[in-house]
Parts: structure tokens; sequence; C-alpha cells
């Protein structure tokens, strides 16, 4: 059964396979987007999905986005967070700006875009939110203290919204990727992921988008009607939790 589903950062990257996958297994689906409007133009004429611009760390855009959405392709059922951003810094070095803006996209922006949503899909008696966490907020990661505390953060929203959504029928899962080959991982020295990063993963390989969104596509699905509050790891072994 075809629902609407709307991916945020879901233009470029990871988002994009996820977008591309869902619209696959025969939803309507709308992508949003920040900033990068060619890209996200390129990515409407590759692939039919059309997007919508906004930031996800403002409340009152993401109500005016949802309503956008839902005007122009019926009540959403399906929420993807999977907007994300990096201001990497040593702790010593970081500044208050580098941190309020990875909290306010990474972990405020799944409040700002789950609570225009939550109503109805209490009222429907059906929802699937799905956060895209990552392995740096199950394990830490130097450099990223922003980062990792709003991607921790990210599982514990998770978990406790999961337990409100249940007897509404809607369920809430969260993903955590490990190193995948998006665009930003790619733009690492080769050198770097060879000799630092890859020996780090047992499968001996980056992550391919593809297999982070097919994971997705089944917490969507109604076959996963009875996995909510669970966080699916998905890194190559790298790290166990």
């Amino acid at each position: 059964m075809g629902r609407v589903a709307l991916v945020t950062g879901g233009s470029r990257g990871i988002g994009a396979a996820i977008s591309v996958a869902l619209k696959a297994a025969g939803h309507k689906v709308a992508a949003n987007y920040a900033g990068n409007d060619e890209a996200a133009a390129a990515f409407t004429k590759e692939t039919g999905i059309p997007t919508f611009k906004w930031s996800v760390a403002d409340y009152d855009a993401c109500v005016a986005g949802v309503a956008k959405v839902e005007a122009a392709l019926g009540p959403v059922d399906i929420l993807v967070n999977n907007a994300g951003i990096t201001r990497d810094a040593m702790f010593h070095k970081m500044t208050p700006q580098q941190w309020k803006e990875v909290i306010d996209t990474n972990l405020t922006g799944l409040f700002n875009m789950t609570h225009p949503l939550w109503s109805g899909m209490r009222d429907r008696k059906f929802g699937r939110v799905i956060n895209i966490s990552s392995i740096n907020g199950q394990k830490g990661q130097a450099g990223q203290a922003n980062y990792s505390a709003a991607k921790s953060g990210d599982l514990g929203f998770t978990k406790a919204l999961a337990q409100e959504g249940a007897r509404a029928g809607i369920t809430v899962n969260a993903i955590c990727p490990g190193y995948i080959a998006t665009e930003m991982v790619k733009a690492i020295d080769e050198k770097v992921l060879a000799e630092r990063i890859i020996p780090q993963i047992p499968v001996g390989r980056l992550g391919e988008p593809e297999e982070i969104a097919r994971i997705v596509v089944f917490l969507a699905s109604e076959d996963a009607g009875f996995i909510t509050g669970s966080t699916v790891s998905a890194n190559g072994g790298q790290f166990f939790v």
C-alpha cells in the first residue's frame, strides 16, 4: 500500500537513496532540502520526486513546509528524519555557534519535523517515524562532541516517542549508519580512508547509501508494525551495542 513519505535532507547522499527507494516501493515521496537549489533541481529532474526547501532547525518553517507537502501529496504517514550537518572541532576549540547549529539541526530538527505530523498520525492510527542517527551517536567521536551528543539524543527521542506512539499505530525507530560512501565520506583523503578508516570496518569496505535505504523501506512498511523503539546498526561490524 502506497503512502505519502517525507524525507528530510532527501535530495542528496543517504537521503536521496532513501527517497528513491521509497518511491520504488510505491510511496509518494517528498524530499526536503535546506540550501542547494541546483542539486535539488537536478534530483527532481532525474527522479521525478518533488523537492521542498526549508530548514529543519526552524520550527515555523517546518510547520509551513509540512503544510505545503500535504497540500501537494496528501497526509504524511512516513517521516524520515535524515537531515544533518557537521561542524567538527576539538572541544577546547568548539564555539557556542558550532555547538548550537549542530544541536538545532540534528536533534531539535527531529522535534520540529515530527511534532507537526504527530497529531495527524495519531488520528489516522498509523505512522512511521524513522530517525537517521549515527555510529558516532553510539560510540562517540573525538572532534564531534556536538554531533555525537545530537545523534545520541536522537536515540533517546526515538525510544521515548516509540512508547507514546505504540497504541496509536505509530512506530518510531532509528538507524545508525557507519561510514557510508557518500560525497562527504568520499571527499576524505584516499590514504586516510585506506589506512585508517576501512581497516576499522570488519567487512572491509564502506557501506552504500542504498543499503541504508533498504532498511528504511522495511521499517516504513506494514510488515514492520511490531518493531518500534529499536536501533538498527548498519556499520559493517565496526561497532556493536
